[in-house]
């Protein structure tokens, strides 16, 4: 690992073997250098430069490498030669420079006064890796001639060589600055102008600030990379108080409208950092939308979504105007894009502009119902689309109520839909409609009941039924709610029509086959459809044999039995076109039959209520109330007697079939004279429902209220203040003032993970810390192991324990799981009782426990007298298993997001409870606190105490993984807590983890 003041790289060096798979020895290498061919030279020089870097450097083919290879002209051969002098030891056992590297240097100057501009300029890049100022001193002559050479490539590259030489050893080039300063004023390239430029900004700030004021306003006639550059040298300048801070504001605002995107991006971040002006936040994100608009890459898009939000959140409503601008990224054809987009928009959401936004969005809906972009659709995934737009219209409707009048009769449309979640999104935007603004309720009950007969789905109907039965407030609206439920229902009693169906079908085909008279020609016109559809089944149900005649010739000989054709006339029956909630009904989905039940006992209810006996009307109101009732259990028994029979796909279940018996007696008893159990049924049905629904949708604007107000931030600077400097801040102090306006660097330090290092105190480090070997072996291992995003970094502390110099000690670490490797520890030699520190980068691809494990290998010292000296030993290290709970947070998705994911999700990991706490909302917090998930059941859901507890937990990784979780537990009489936890997740690997560390929880809360 470099030093600390170096720039940390890694290389992932091949084992040090040919194509062919077999090891050279030294003299085999040294034979191919003197005696092989060009490519020969070539693989061998590969092979010494990667044993080089493997620790084997083999200082003997030096020489031979100066002697065959150097003079080659092969330009391959030059530039692996230019790596070998980058890696090669150049120096001796006392720090000297060897005397081999003189032919080296001459040999390197001659390449700087090559003819050919390539290996000029490629050995100019190589030089920029050297560092020894002993092989750099004799060729600072010949880079200062190469600064004024014809090539442009060589000049750009003669630029950054003399940087690197200067910030290294400064001594060399003393007059760097100026010497670069002249050439800047002369070169007219535009690649060695940003180069030179660079360098002035790193190492002469002064002079790059006086170029750039003498640009004037040719600074947006510049190239890109000389724009970037000048971006750079700005936020660097305005760090400090610099004087040159309007001229830099008006530069970085031209920059604004620059060509490139990656120059409108840096100027826009740049803008923010230096002001926070209203007017330069505008322009900020509009340089931003514009950005979003036209770039093309829709990774680009999200990165400058993110930034657009993170400036919202900043200032929040100055750029509130632009929102409309912002929706033009609702053109892009990915998802992700337009749904980050959305949820930014919906956030600049005011009541000046909700109107502008709520006709857009409702455009946008039109156009994904359009016939002529189904084509499109398929393609742009539109159904995901439009519950995207629905859910966002929603939203904007329950905020705003003014606009809630202008489209909930818009998106009643969609109530038909045949995408299912878009139609089950709009009846759940309906029924909070309904509840929150009454003043809309008979306008979109009379929307709604004329679309029932559209209506395809049971979920939908069942919430569409609850509406009509909390919400028809008066006979007329009851009276036209129970015509359109007849509508839907069809014809009863549902057995005996189909059965009659049935028959007129049998009637209908023996007509056809015996071709009787008026009376079989009537049944099979009634029957016509019905005996389309069978064609098919009854076609199957034949028995088809080949027969002999007797003169030889073959014929097929078909019987039709009579079982097969019953069967075949009860499809085609159950096959014919019905009413929309019949079909539901014989398809098997009774429990939406119950819903319709419920439904009808409130019609009945409420119409009893409303029609109470009044004077001159006592008889009339009875008798409709009672044909009303009659009616209603007319429509429940049928559907009883319908799911017992063949006519249903599947028998009806027995929680179906009891909750409808319920609502028959309680109509039976309610149609009696007992007004007591009346008034109780009317309770439970007219008044306890809806209250429950207007507690849990006051639950949720509570929660949004609260979560808007955690949000909110009030900032209130009192004079008597204390001012930050974040100078003089240590790790805890504050800084954040003026952190804030250095956006750029804050940005630095989360990416190279220098937040999380300041975060970790010692006593945190020392929990991380695990032990690898015994106390007791020669080699003393432990790791410190830091987690940070997608790598695992291992700090190991090797001691020796023994009297004894070890070399050649390394460390050689594998892994199970998605971990991977990144670089290979090197070797190191240790004095006895000495100690050295080694680290290691473990890259990780997902969400899975992985465990790392290896082995200590060393050498003991030649010429020690012990018996051991020159003998290979190992230590065997225990393993490092890392914990899931590093890469899991908890996140947030509503109920019917959980719903298809749980139903999508393939992998389950069932985990039964056994723990020793007693309390089932302990447990509950116990495990979220385990597995770092949230419980998405509301807190009005989990209240009171009845011995059971369901509750579902959601949590997401950093890989973009969804975790699901259900815990049903009960809690006995003896006071434990029985249940099971299942998981689910789209992959195998998060769901055994997560189970693995509930069980682990489980021991724990034991101890």
């Amino acid at each position: 690992m470099s030093s600390s003041s170096e720039a940390i790289a890694y290389a992932v060096i091949a084992p040090d073997i040919g194509s062919d798979g077999i090891e050279l020895s030294t003299q085999d290498l040294r034979l191919n250098l003197q005696k092989g061919s060009d490519e020969v030279k070539l693989e061998t020089l590969r092979r010494i430069i990667v044993s080089t870097v493997n620790g084997s450097p083999q200082p003997n083919l030096l020489m031979p490498i100066i002697q065959y290879v150097m003079p080659s002209r092969n330009k391959q051969l030059k530039k692996m030669l230019h790596f070998y002098w980058e890696v090669c030891p150049k120096l001796d056992e006392k720090g000297n420079l060897k005397q081999e590297m003189i032919l080296v240097c001459n040999a390197i100057r001659n390449d700087l006064q090559h003819p050919n501009e390539y290996i000029r300029g490629s050995t100019l890049r190589s030089l920029q890796k050297v560092k020894e100022p002993e092989l750099l001193e004799p060729l600072i002559p010949t880079i200062r001639q190469c600064l004024e050479h014809r090539h442009s490539y060589v000049r750009k590259n003669a630029v950054f060589c003399v940087y690197t030489i200067y910030q290294q050893n400064e001594a060399l080039i003393v007059d760097a600055p100026e010497l670069i300063e002249t050439f800047l004023a002369a070169e007219n390239d535009a690649t060695c102008r940003r180069n030179a430029f660079v360098l002035l900004c790193n190492v002469a700030r002064e002079r790059a600030v006086d170029y750039f004021l003498g640009l004037g306003d040719q600074v947006t006639a510049q190239d890109e990379l000389m724009q970037l550059a000048i971006i750079e040298l700005i936020r660097k300048d305005c760090r400090a108080d610099s004087p040159h801070r309007s001229r830099y504001l008006r530069a970085v605002s031209e920059l604004l409208g620059a060509a490139s995107h990656s120059v409108k991006y840096e100027a826009a971040v740049t803008l923010t950092a230096l002001t926070q002006n209203a007017a330069a936040v505008k322009a900020t994100a509009s340089a931003l939308i514009d950005l979003i608009v036209r770039e093309s890459d829709n990774n680009v898009k999200l990165i400058v979504l993110d930034r657009l939000d993170a400036l919202r959140a900043r200032h929040e409503h100055v750029i509130d105007p632009l929102v409309m601008d912002l929706l033009r990224v609702l053109s892009s054809p990915d998802i992700d894009v337009r749904r980050k987009a959305l949820r930014i928009a919906l956030e600049m959401v005011s009541s000046r502009n909700i109107e502008e936004v709520v006709l857009l969005l409702k455009k946008e809906l039109t156009k994904t119902v359009d016939a002529a972009s189904a084509a499109h659709q398929a393609q742009d995934k539109g159904h995901e689309y439009r519950q995207l737009l629905i859910q966002s219209i929603h939203a904007c409707a329950i905020k705003f109520s003014e606009v809630a009048s202008n489209v909930v009769h818009v998106l009643m449309e969609f109530l038909g839909d045949s995408s299912n979640p878009s139609a089950v999104d709009v009846i759940a935007f309906v029924r909070e409609v309904v509840e929150k603004f009454p003043d809309l309720r008979s306008s979109i009950l009379d929307k709604l009941l004329r679309t029932f007969g559209d209506i395809k789905s049971g979920k939908v109907f069942r919430g569409a039924l609850w509406i009509v039965g909390e919400y028809c407030a008066s006979v007329d609206d009851i009276d036209e709610a129970m015509r359109q439920i007849r509508n839907v229902v069809g014809e009863v009693p549902i057995l005996a029509a189909e059965e009659r169906l049935l028959a007129e079908h049998s009637a209908g085909a023996e007509g056809d086959g015996s071709g009787g008279g008026a009376a079989a020609a009537a049944a099979a016109a009634a029957a016509a459809a019905l005996q389309d559809a069978a064609s098919t089944a009854t076609a199957k149900a034949a028995a088809a044999a080949t027969r002999v005649r007797a003169d030889g010739t073959y014929a097929t000989e078909t019987a039709f039995s009579a079982s097969s054709t019953s069967e075949a006339r009860l499809e085609a029956v159950k096959s014919a076109s019905k009413p929309p909630l019949r079909s539901l009904l014989l398809l098997g989905d009774f429990y939406t039959g119950t819903v319709l039940a419920s439904t009808l006992v409130k019609l009945v209810l409420r119409y009893a209520e409303l029609t109470s006996p009044q004077a001159g009307a006592e008889a009339d109101a009875a008798s409709r109330c009672n044909a009303l009732r009659a009616e209603a259990m007319l429509i429940m028994t049928s559907i009883v007697r319908v799911g017992g029979s063949q006519f249903a796909a599947a028998p009806i279940d027995e929680d179906s079939q009891e909750r409808i018996m319920s609502c028959v007696q309680t109509l039976a008893e309610a149609g009696a004279e007992a007004d007591e159990l009346r008034r109780e049924a009317a309770d439970v049905f007219l008044r306890d429902t809806k209250q429950a629904y207007a507690k849990m949708v006051e639950h949720a604007q509570k929660k949004a209220d609260e979560k808007r107000a955690r949000e909110t931030h009030v900032v209130q600077v009192q004079p008597d203040d204390l001012l930050g400097f974040r100078q003089f801040a240590g790790a805890g102090g504050d800084g954040g003032a003026a952190a804030a306006a250095d956006e750029f660097e804050r940005d630095l330090t989360q990416a190279t993970g220098a937040t999380e290092a300041a975060r970790d105190d010692f006593i945190s480090k020392l929990q991380r810390v695990v032990q690898l070997t015994g106390f007791s072996d020669p080699v003393y291992a432990e790791a410190y192991v830091n987690v940070h995003q997608f790598d695992i970094l291992l700090d190991v502390l090797v001691v020796n324990q023994t009297g004894e110099t070890l070399q050649n000690l390394s460390i050689e670490f594998a892994t199970l799981g998605d971990l991977k490797l990144v670089e290979r520890p090197t070797t190191h030699t240790l004095a006895p009782y000495s100690y050295q520190s080694i680290k290691a980068t473990i890259k990780v691809s997902s969400t899975e426990t992985g465990v790392i494990f290896g082995n200590v290998i060393y050498e003991g010292a030649a010429g020690t007298g012990t018996a051991s000296a020159g003998d290979s030993k190992c230590v065997v290290l225990n393993d490092i298993h890392i914990d899931i709970m590093d890469y899991i947070s908890p996140a947030y998705c509503n109920e019917a997001q959980f719903r298809s994911m749980w139903t999508e999700f393939e992998w389950e990991n069932k985990v039964n409870v056994s723990t020793n706490i007693r309390s089932l909302k302990t447990y509950l917090a116990h495990i979220m606190k385990s597995t770092n998930m949230s419980c998405l059941t509301p807190d009005a859901s989990l209240a009171g105490d009845c011995g059971f507890l369901s509750a579902n937990m959601y949590a997401r990784s950093l890989f973009g993984e969804d975790a699901l979780a259900n815990l049903s537990i009960e809690q006995l009489d003896d006071g434990s807590i029985r249940g099971h936890v299942r998981i689910r997740s789209k992959t195998q690997g998060i769901a055994l983890s997560l189970g693995d560390k509930i069980t682990l929880a489980q021991k724990v809360a034991e101890e």
